[in-house]
């Protein structure tokens, strides 16, 4: 190996920033396919300010909060 450990994934801090709020804005306006479950965990991670995201996008339906 070339001597650097990885540390894959986001770590929680990060995640739960505006950083991560702006990343699902992004993918959300390149119209990329996010799933239901996906916006389900945004949802359960950022409550209402993702929320707020996936419905300005018209993302958003009542079965996102069964997935909690």
């Amino acid at each position: 190996m070339n001597g650097k450990q990885s540390r894959p994934g986001v770590s929680r801090e990060q995640r739960l920033s505006d950083e991560g709020l702006a990343r699902l804005e992004r993918q959300l306006e390149s119209g990329i396919n996010v799933s239901k479950q996906v916006l389900a965990q945004w949802i359960k991670r950022y409550g209402e300010p993702a929320r707020e995201i996936i419905r300005r996008h018209r993302r958003y339906c009542p079965e996102l909060e069964q997935f909690k």
